[in-house]
C-alpha cells in the first residue's frame, strides 16, 4: 500500500521535473546549449534531494552529479513523425513482466545524409503517455546497455511536440538512462530493438557505471 507521504512526495517530484522540462521547452530555441545546462544542473539537484529519487539515501549524499558527453549541436533535429504506420497494442518484455504499449508513429530525421527512424509509443500505464526510448552503438559502453529515454510525457518528460502535432524536438543531448540503471529495485521499459541507431550517439547522460567512483550504484 502506498504512503499519503509517499504519494505527495510521488507527486511533487512530477511536478519538479515537469517543471525542469518546461523551461527547457520555453528556451531551447534561443540557446540549446544553455538550455541544456540548466536541465543537467537542476536533473542533479532533483535526484540528490529527493526522497523519490532512484538513488538511495547513502548514494544521495555522497552524489557529485551525473556524467554527460559535451553538447552536440549536430545532434539536435526537428523531426518529423508519420501517423500513418501506427500499430495495434503490443508488449515488451520487462524483469518482471510486460509492459503494454502500442506504436502510434514513426519519428524520421536525416543524420549525416542518410535518413533514421525511431517508434514513437503510447504507454498503457499511468494515465498513458508519449515514450521515446533510443538504443545506439554507445550502449553497454559508454551508456546504459537497456538503451535510454528521450520522451516519458507520463512522468512529465516532454521536450516539446509541434504545434501541427507532427513536428518532434529530437535533441539527443538530453537523453537519460531509465531509473532501472540506477537501481535495481526498479523495473523499467528498456529501449525495443527497432528503435535501435546505427551510428554512436555520443550525447546526452552516460552510463552509471562511468560516475560509479563517486556514485557506487548497485549492479545491473
Amino acid at each position: 500500500m502506498v504512503s499519503g507521504t509517499y504519494a505527495a512526495a510521488l507527486i511533487g517530484w512530477r511536478e519538479a521535473v515537469g517543471d525542469i522540462y518546461r523551461t527547457v521547452r520555453a528556451t531551447h530555441a534561443r540557446n540549446p546549449e544553455a538550455a541544456w545546462r540548466r536541465f543537467r544542473r537542476e536533473r542533479d539537484e532533483l535526484y540528490a534531494r529527493h526522497p523519490c529519487s532512484a538513488l538511495d539515501e547513502e548514494e544521495r549524499r555522497r552524489f557529485a552529479g551525473f556524467r554527460n558527453f559535451p553538447y552536440d549541436p549536430e545532434l539536435c533535429f526537428v523531426a518529423q513523425i508519420d501517423y500513418e504506420v501506427a500499430e495495434e497494442r503490443l508488449a515488451t518484455p520487462i524483469s518482471e513482466g510486460t509492459l503494454p504499449y502500442r506504436r502510434v508513429g514513426i519519428v524520421r530525421f536525416a543524420y549525416r545524409g542518410r535518413p533514421q527512424a525511431l517508434g514513437l509509443y503510447w504507454l498503457d500505464i499511468y494515465g498513458g503517455g508519449l515514450w521515446l526510448p533510443v538504443a545506439d552503438q554507445t550502449n553497454g559502453e559508454t551508456s546504459y546497455g537497456g538503451g535510454r529515454y528521450l520522451y516519458d510525457t507520463a512522468k512529465g518528460a516532454n521536450l516539446g511536440l509541434g504545434a501541427d502535432g507532427r513536428r518532434l524536438l529530437l535533441d539527443f543531448n538530453f537523453l537519460y538512462p531509465p531509473s532501472c540503471a540506477l537501481n535495481a529495485r526498479w523495473v523499467c521499459p528498456l529501449s525495443p530493438p527497432e528503435n535501435r541507431l546505427p551510428f554512436r550517439v555520443e550525447a546526452g547522460e552516460m552510463s552509471p557505471a562511468v560516475h560509479a567512483e563517486r556514485v557506487p550504484l548497485r549492479a545491473i
